[in-house]
């Protein structure tokens, strides 16, 4: 059910806009739409951004009975660009809830938006994430979690790392599942359009810890997510991780922000800890310094805000 795109829907008060990004994965999206479509306290407007209209998706959108708009991008604007513009618009149709998710992923039970709502109101939350977990294996993570020196890699090893064994504060994955309040937005922003995509959820991460705002991951409902464990090696008998990506994009983009993160307030003490650390990964274990030169320089690139695409 589209909505124009001129046209300002009327939403209720506490409405709730689903915002996804998507490019080139019909499928998937369709599979997100149907479960978001079948939630138990159902969105009031969907907005799809998609970065892919050589291969548009409006038949998909059409297909989902939540009133929608479907914007599609013919500049690719990535992860980073099309949270932000989807973000932008949902603020400007009045939502007073922003639900944020990718298009390979999508809320495990029909009841997860209903159960993030109550967990925010409940709790005065700013922000709140579903646990992410492996698509195909939901009893693990998608992405290992650090507590510490120890890497948490099953969904329910986090129970014993809250206060009251079901939330855990100050932790969010945002671009998948999270549930954000339209204030909650005013102070932090949108995602930051340089980044395309890869660091762009860290660094809204980084915006809402300074903010003070509170937050954090609630282990009573869960958003499935292919498995992203693969790009973490362990090292030192797994005391830490390096973060090595097969594809080169990947690998441009992951290091180049992450060298713009490390400088930004309130990373930079870890800053020296990631030249020891990746030193360590690429000389000591890969045996490859031509890859630990070419990671400091996309480091360094990044730290000069050079945000040239790849």
């Amino acid at each position: 059910m589209s909505t124009d795109s001129g046209q300002q829907p009327d939403l209720p008060h506490d409405s709730v806009v689903t915002v996804i990004v998507t490019r080139h994965r019909r499928e998937l999206l369709a599979e997100s739409l149907k479960v978001i479509a079948a939630q138990s306290r159902v969105p009031d407007h969907l907005v799809v951004v998609d970065n892919g209209p050589d291969k548009p998706v409006d038949d998909v959108v059409a297909e989902c009975p939540i009133p929608s708009t479907y914007l599609p991008s013919k500049r690719n604007l990535g992860g980073a660009g099309g949270f932000a513009l989807g973000i932008l618009h949902a603020l400007s149709l009045g939502a007073e809830w922003v639900w944020l998710g990718d298009d390979d992923g999508r809320p495990a039970d029909e009841d997860a938006l209903a159960t993030l709502i109550d967990v925010a109101e409940q709790r005065g939350l700013a922000a709140v994430s579903p646990t992410v977990v492996n698509i195909e294996r939901p009893e693990r993570l998608a992405f290992p979690l650090r507590r510490g020196l120890t890497w948490k890699r099953n969904a329910e090893d986090l129970r014993a790392e809250g206060a009251d064994g079901d939330f855990l504060p100050g932790i969010a994955s945002f671009f998948n599942g999270a549930l954000f309040r339209s204030s909650t937005l005013d102070v932090v922003g949108v995602p930051d359009y340089r980044l395309f995509f890869r660091g762009d959820e860290v660094e809204m991460h980084r915006r809402v810890v300074r903010s003070g705002l509170p937050f954090g991951t609630t282990l009573r409902t869960r958003f499935v997510h292919p498995d992203g464990s693969e790009e973490f090696k362990p090292m030192l008998g797994g005391r830490f991780h390096a973060q090595d990506p097969a594809d080169a994009n990947k690998r441009y983009y992951t290091y180049r922000n992450r060298g713009y993160l490390l400088a930004q307030p309130g990373m930079r003490k870890i800053g020296a800890l990631e030249f020891v650390r990746f030193g360590l990964y690429f000389v000591g274990q890969r045996r490859d310094p031509k890859a630990f030169l070419e990671w400091m320089r996309l480091v360094r690139q990044g730290r000069r805000e050079q945000f040239f695409r790849r």
